[in-house]
Parts: C-alpha cells; sequence; structure tokens
C-alpha cells in the first residue's frame, strides 16, 4: 500500500541557511500552512506547534527507541552524511557534528515525555496514538501498511 500524503519535514521548515533559527512568529504560520492541507505527514518535534498540529492529526505515530540507539543513530548518520545537506534538512544546513544536538537526544524523554503525553491528551484526545519503542515495533507497523 503507497500512502499517498505530502511529507513535511519540520526542519525544513524551522532552519534557515546556515543552521539560522526561525523565529517562532515565522515558523507558526509555515506549519499552519502545511496542516491546513487536507492530508499530510509531519516529521518532527518541535512541541511548541503542538497546538497547530495535533488537533487536526487523526493518528500520531511516536517513536520512542532507547535513548542510546537515538544517540548512536544521530551520530553514524553524521559520520555518513557529513557536510551534506540531506532532503529532510532545509537547504544551506549541512550535517555537522553537534553536541548540542546530543544532548538534546540524551535529555529528550527525561525533558519531554510528560509534556508530550499531556499534549496529546490535550491537543489529539480523539486521534489514534501509535507508539513505537523498538525496531521490531517499526517493522511491523510497516509491513501492516
Amino acid at each position: 500500500m503507497k500512502i499517498d500524503s505530502p511529507v513535511i519535514h519540520l526542519d525544513v521548515l524551522f532552519w534557515k541557511p546556515g543552521w539560522v533559527e526561525s523565529s517562532y512568529e515565522e515558523f507558526r504560520p509555515k506549519v499552519a500552512a502545511a496542516v491546513a492541507e487536507d492530508r499530510w505527514i509531519i516529521d518532527g518535534n518541535y512541541s511548541r506547534t503542538f497546538d497547530i498540529r495535533m488537533p487536526r492529526a487523526d493518528t500520531v505515530i511516536w517513536v520512542d527507541q532507547p535513548r542510546l540507539i537515538c544517540l548512536w543513530r544521530a551520530f553514524a548518520r553524521t559520520m555518513r552524511q557529513f557536510n551534506k545537506v540531506r532532503a529532510d534538512l532545509a537547504p544551506g544546513c549541512p550535517e555537522k557534528i553537534d553536541l548540542g544536538f546530543y544532548r538534546y537526544i540524551w535529555n529528550f524523554r527525561k525533558k519531554n515525555e510528560a509534556a508530550t503525553v499531556e499534549a496529546l491528551a490535550r491537543y489529539a484526545p480523539e486521534a489514534k496514538l501509535i507508539r513505537l519503542r523498538s525496531d521490531r515495533e517499526i517493522a511491523a507497523f510497516l509491513e501492516g501498511i
């Protein structure tokens, strides 16, 4: 089965060339325009836009793997793609070693899990939640699509 929905990478909407952050006054309207469409798949966290996205979502897929796996994969991706711009990043933002990003990954669950659960209850109570915690669960989910 092919999913025929546009994929929106929030990093593409947020970052400006040279890894310059957008202000949230710039970013939020871009997110609002993206979710104004009938169908979409969004990749990314950016919790300050949950109030825009979640009420319009019929399904939320939360990839929630152990932090060591996430950290290792982010670092390995950096090594494979170093100094290249990936399709899921904004133009002018080449892959780089970013200790702040690795720290963000390491602390993500501790700092964000409770707020994410709360946001889901608040903004997406009707949405189907699919929480995938392992490669096996991800593979099974993808098989079922």
